[in-house]
């Protein structure tokens, strides 16, 4: 609701405890209830405003009151409830579906749009080839130094730098390849070619009553 021109896709899970009519239901109570809060939002910001605008000193309210007209101003576009089985294969592969075709739409995401330059792919494939190669650790951890050195051992990738390089992460990273914790100090020399890996430790480090089993632990 604070960020310009969000785009929201609401997921229900646990279809598999509903009956069929008893999703649609839902969906559409949820559906609403999400459009009423939207309303109830735009209600109050409208009042604060109102408020700030009609006292007595309007003057010392400027910043309030360009703070509440800046979240005025902020569209939100709820997309339609995707209802999901998070253990049916097929149901995940229908939320996948959703969320690419929302992606390309253009009216949506207009700055989504735009063709990277051809070493991003290049790099990406190179990235793909190394973590699929039998030198590499089940972890997938690599210094980012040596990785650029094995990516500059490939023939067309012989001048890549490290600027460049980091910038190929960076979309990497947000678009799920690789994991880079590039603001993290003590991280930021390290890449995660294998993503997966790191779900696996927090499955293992994060998880119900942790504290407690370390705790009796003598």
């Amino acid at each position: 609701m604070r960020v310009p021109n969000s785009v929201v896709l609401p997921v229900g899970t646990h279809v598999d405890c509903c009956r069929e009519e008893e999703v649609e239901e839902k969906r559409r109570d949820i559906m609403a209830k999400i459009m009423a809060m939207l309303v109830e939002r735009r209600s109050n910001l409208a009042h604060f405003i109102s408020n700030l605008e009609g006292s007595e000193e309007p003057e010392f309210y400027v910043d309030q009151w360009e703070r509440l007209k800046e979240m005025e101003s902020c569209t939100l576009t709820i997309l339609n409830l995707v209802a999901v089985n998070c253990m049916d294969h097929h149901d995940i592969k229908k939320l996948e579906a959703a969320i690419l075709e929302h992606v390309k739409n253009e009216e949506l995401f207009p700055e989504v749009i735009r063709v990277l330059p051809p070493v991003y792919r290049q790099v990406e494939a190179a990235i793909v080839d190394i973590a699929q190669s039998e030198e590499m650790a089940d972890h997938g951890m690599m210094d980012l130094q040596y990785l650029l050195s094995k990516l500059s051992q490939c023939e067309h990738l012989a001048s890549l730098g490290r600027e460049l390089l980091q910038d190929i992460l960076r979309y990497l990273h947000r678009i799920g390849l690789v994991v880079w914790y590039e603001e993290i100090e003590h991280m930021e020399s390290t890449v995660f070619l294998q993503p997966t890996f790191l779900i696996t430790m927090f499955k293992l480090l994060v998880r119900y009553r942790l504290v407690q089993q370390l705790e009796s632990i003598s």
